[in-house]
């Protein structure tokens, strides 16, 4: 119940919580068996969730009666399972050749989102800076539909600094004035720095990048949301030929 509800425990531990059996059977797939999970009694004989608890060893799973899975959590018994898992720590060696740089997104669905369009165009790292949301809330993770288990993500970074001593192309996303994404020559080694839904990047990140892009907005438009702008980039370089490998 910590964990559900308080960022700090989450971050203390070094665990979150993962709802439903389709999160939970991207992280077992990719990562192994949860430390636990917890089962509605009146969903335990879904097919889905069979599966989950077949995969898991018998001392790891609890179940437990409606009244208690409400008084758990606010999600509708019919989502049937939770379980709680490492929020994994990549160990950081070397950048990949395809990253994203988060700087300051704080609404939660906004970086969950970015985190699922990230996974499916091949980023292969995101960096968060210290102001971003964290990555491992369950809103975010609700957001991400598992997208953050395809991922290296590294939080608490000092993206200015990181982007110094980055030996690829950084590419600045701007409102306005920047050179048209869709005229830019996007190739790996590449990062993408995508900043605040408000402010957008700091002048220190804008300053460190190679260039600046601006998504046309023929529409007449001021801007975008922050994570509809970063798939849009993100997939461009993808259509351009970026791949991801990892660093």
């Amino acid at each position: 119940m910590r964990l559900l509800a308080s960022s700090r425990e989450r971050r203390k531990l070094g665990r979150c919580v993962l709802e439903g059996a389709h999160l939970i059977g991207v992280y077992l797939a990719q990562h192994g068996a949860p430390e636990s999970l917890i089962v509605a009694d009146k969903a335990v004989a879904t097919p889905e969730i069979n599966a989950l608890t077949a995969a898991m060893p018998p001392a790891r799973v609890a179940t437990i009666d409606a009244l208690a899975w409400t008084e758990l959590t606010q999600l509708p018994v019919d989502v049937g399972v939770l379980a709680v898992v490492p929020a994994p720590r990549p160990e950081f060696r070397q950048a990949a050749n395809f990253c994203l740089l988060l700087e300051d997104i704080q609404d939660p669905g906004n970086v969950g989102s970015i985190l699922r369009s990230a996974a499916a165009a091949g980023v292969a790292q995101v960096f968060l800076s210290k102001g971003c949301a964290f990555a491992w809330s369950p809103k975010v993770l609700r957001a991400g539909q598992g997208g953050h288990f395809h991922l290296e993500i590294f939080e608490d970074v000092d993206l200015v600094a990181w982007a110094r001593d980055f030996r690829g192309t950084l590419v600045a996303t701007v409102a306005h004035d920047g050179e048209s994404l869709f005229e830019a020559s996007l190739a790996a080694p590449i990062a993408v720095a995508i900043g605040n839904e408000g402010a957008g990047l700091s002048a220190a990140l804008r300053s460190a990048a190679t260039y600046r892009v601006s998504i046309p907005m023929p529409g007449g438009f001021e801007s975008l949301n922050a994570a509809a702008a970063a798939a849009i980039c993100l997939f461009e370089c993808t259509r351009q030929g970026v791949r991801a490998s990892k660093g």
